[in-house]
């Protein structure tokens, strides 16, 4: 039980200048304190912030904190608003060439039950292990490297446990269950093998359902045996390129899994790109045939005459266009393809929000440890119901139909996304699984509540965003508005996951990134190429067994030690979560300081007159660089200039006010929702 008044002294081998400037910033604490999830400014000229932090027992405790300062004898009393007698004071006091701590902390246990209960030697230990991480800090000791490897660091042993608690594998003892995953493994890793270990296990479970109707996995597995034997009797074989142009379909999943089938390459074009830029795309990547939704024919009208062009259509509307039923048709008099002898490339495109997209050649999965780890942070299990919102040309969409088929999942598949038939779509299907991209987040959120409530949703368990980030105020909005089950994936088509933020994660710090999931190392570097400590901001690099192969028209990112520059920047917190501060080419340098777009986008994500927000930086003629913020106000919203530069300024350093707001109508945005900051930079 934590005694009503708790004292004691701790020392560090540090000036106390030093120590003093990490102390006096409470938004820093996370960075050392564990449990600490994050210290938001409120108000500067009341030095109020607004606290999350978690029990001993796992409780998010929310409060406010008022911070008093005596910046002469440095000293400093925290205040908890709620609590009058609740509040800690501490003093810095040089000792030798190092400074002494003097902590006073009375009535913890007003705080919440949970801390009334914590002993003083672990409050104790708490502050100081706190204080040692500033001094590594101080130090540069290089403490930012996570790597999940495990219970008991065995990697193999907690992948088993993982496939078998999610119903993958299913065993009353390991080594059946060991059995079982070997005898699942000898189908292979690619999407042909996934469909078909699932069509062994399970042919009349439903696979798709789309607009055209429902297929089964036993379905689904015979007709893209057909369409692979017959694009085979056509002469197509594993040397030869597929590119498939289409929205989510099951048609477009059997084009995928046919493509697999022969062991042949298949790229996934972006619908959103212009037609010279898939000519471009399409010519540089050999493509000898094309599977193209009859709507995209403005898009394919003037390739090569040489390139075959197949409808994913049932009957196609262009004239002389053969269809895939056309080729299921001659399938079923043709030879069975046999297994390939080794399993043909994805190709995903990058989003192309810095340039050109770039093609990225996708491995193939080398065993279950890719799936496991993205079960070892999602609580789903066999038989979900999945909701496809994200595009399946999207590696993250690509990544959602992977891991649906060892789960027997039915997808459900969407062409288009729009926030209402979406919510309908989860209500009438029932479903228990929703994968979505940040910027669909939004537009559900952006609903009426009236519209909203009209759509039984209860069935949602986990709710899976990657692909930019999402606001903080929208993390919290969106679990206030549907319950603790949103995800949030930090990734890249090149790196494929790094981290993973699950509801707690999210209550506790709605901006965190999350965890490495199984099997998976992050690290933190600086620009010598060592780690750095806790809490410092550096370039991030991921290791997992599902790196990218390599660019198809581009050089590969840096590799060091196995890990893959992300090119975005971040730090870890003291709990080992990551926190992404930006992209390393959106750091901008105003006055010489390094400024980040990114905490002042989640500042005025905050107001509710704003429904999106983009800052970039301008060149400046007096600092070099300035901030320039673009907002979409909500509907019906009033908010100006003046508005926006005081709540930064109240909130964030001076360099972070935006010398330049404008207000517009819409963001410039990729066809998957991220903002295409070029564009407003330019």
């Amino acid at each position: 039980m934590a005694h009503d008044v708790l004292a004691f002294d701790t020392a560090l081998d540090h000036a106390c200048p030093a120590v003093w400037g990490i102390l006096r910033e409470p938004d820093l604490y996370s960075r050392f304190f564990r449990g600490i999830g994050s210290c938001e400014l409120h108000t500067d000229m009341a030095h109020l912030f607004h606290v999350r932090l978690i029990s001993p027992r796992g409780t998010v405790v929310q409060l406010q904190m008022r911070q008093v300062l005596r910046e002469s004898i440095m000293e400093m009393r925290l205040e908890a608003t709620q609590m009058s007698r609740c509040f800690a004071s501490i003093r810095l006091v040089p000792e030798g060439g190092g400074a002494r701590i003097t902590v006073r902390i009375f009535a913890l246990g007003q705080l919440h039950p949970d801390f009334a209960k914590t002993g003083d030697g672990a409050v104790r230990d708490w502050v100081r292990s706190g204080l040692l991480r500033i001094s590594e800090y101080l130090d540069g000791e290089q403490t930012s490297v996570l790597a999940n490897s495990g219970e008991a660091h065995s990697l193999q042993l907690s992948v088993l446990r993982t496939m078998i608690a999610s119903g993958v594998a299913r065993a009353s003892r390991p080594d059946r269950g060991l059995r079982q995953l070997n005898s699942l493994a000898k189908w292979g890793f690619t999407l042909a093998g996934g469909l078909g270990a699932a069509a062994a296990r399970s042919p009349g479970t439903v696979a798709s359902i789309d607009r055209h109707g429902t297929t089964t996995y036993g379905q689904m597995a015979a007709r893209t045996g057909f369409i692979a034997s017959g694009l085979a009797a056509e002469g197509w074989t594993t040397d030869s390129t597929f590119a498939i142009l289409a929205r989510n379909s099951a048609a477009m999943v059997e084009c995928m899994i046919a493509a697999s089938k022969l062991g042949a390459n298949a790229l996934l074009l972006n619908p959103g790109l212009a037609a010279r830029a898939i000519e471009e795309i399409v010519t540089s990547h050999a493509v000898d045939v094309v599977f193209v939704d009859d709507e995209f024919e403005p898009l394919v009208r003037y390739l090569p005459d040489r390139i075959v062009r197949l409808s994913t259509h049932p009957r196609s509307t262009v004239a002389q266009r053969r269809s895939i039923e056309d080729v299921i048709s001659a399938g079923t008099e043709a030879t069975p393809v046999a297994p390939p002898k080794k399993p043909g490339r994805l190709v995903v495109l990058t989003s192309g929000t810095t340039g050109t997209p770039k093609g990225a050649r996708r491995p193939t999965p080398p065993g279950f440890g890719a799936i496991a780890a993205m079960l070892s942070r999602m609580p789903l299990r066999r038989d979900e119901v999945m909701l496809l919102s994200a595009p399946l040309f999207h590696a993250w969409g690509l990544a959602a139909l992977q891991l649906s088929t060892p789960l027997l999942a039915s997808v459900v598949l969407l062409e288009r996304f729009d926030a209402e038939e979406c919510l309908e779509s989860v209500a009438r299907h029932r479903c228990t699984v929703l994968v979505v991209v940040p910027i669909m987040i939004q537009r559900i959120l952006d609903l009426p509540a009236s519209v909203i409530s009209r759509y039984d949703t209860s069935s949602l368990k986990v709710v899976a965003s990657s692909g930019s980030p999402i606001p903080g105020a929208s993390c919290t909005r969106f679990m206030d508005t549907f319950g603790d089950v949103l995800y949030n994936f930090y990734g890249s088509t090149e790196v494929s996951w790094a981290t993973i933020a699950d509801p707690t994660d999210l209550r506790l710090a709605p901006t965190s990134a999350g965890r490495p999931p199984l099997g998976t190392r992050v690290a933190v570097l600086g620009t010598d190429g060592n780690p750095l400590p806790v809490g410092a901001v550096g370039r991030i690099f991921v290791g997992n067994d599902m790196l990218f192969d390599g660019y198809t028209n581009a050089a590969s990112p840096a590799v060091a030690d196995r890990l893959m520059d992300t090119g975005d920047l971040g730090y870890l917190d003291a709990s080992g979560r990551l926190f992404i501060a930006g992209r390393d080419d959106e750091m901008i340098i105003s006055g010489g300081e390094n400024v980040f777009p990114r905490p002042v986008e989640e500042a005025l994500a905050l107001l509710p007159q704003v429904s999106e927000v983009a800052v970039v930086g301008v060149p400046d003629p007096e600092y070099g660089q300035r901030l320039a913020v673009y907002i979409v106000r909500s509907d019906g919203a009033t908010l100006d200039e003046a508005m926006v530069k005081n709540f930064v300024r109240n909130r964030l350093s001076r360099f972070s006010i935006p010398r330049d707001v404008t207000f517009v109508d819409e963001l410039p945005r990729t066809v998957t929702g991220k903002i295409l900051k070029r564009q407003l930079a330019g």
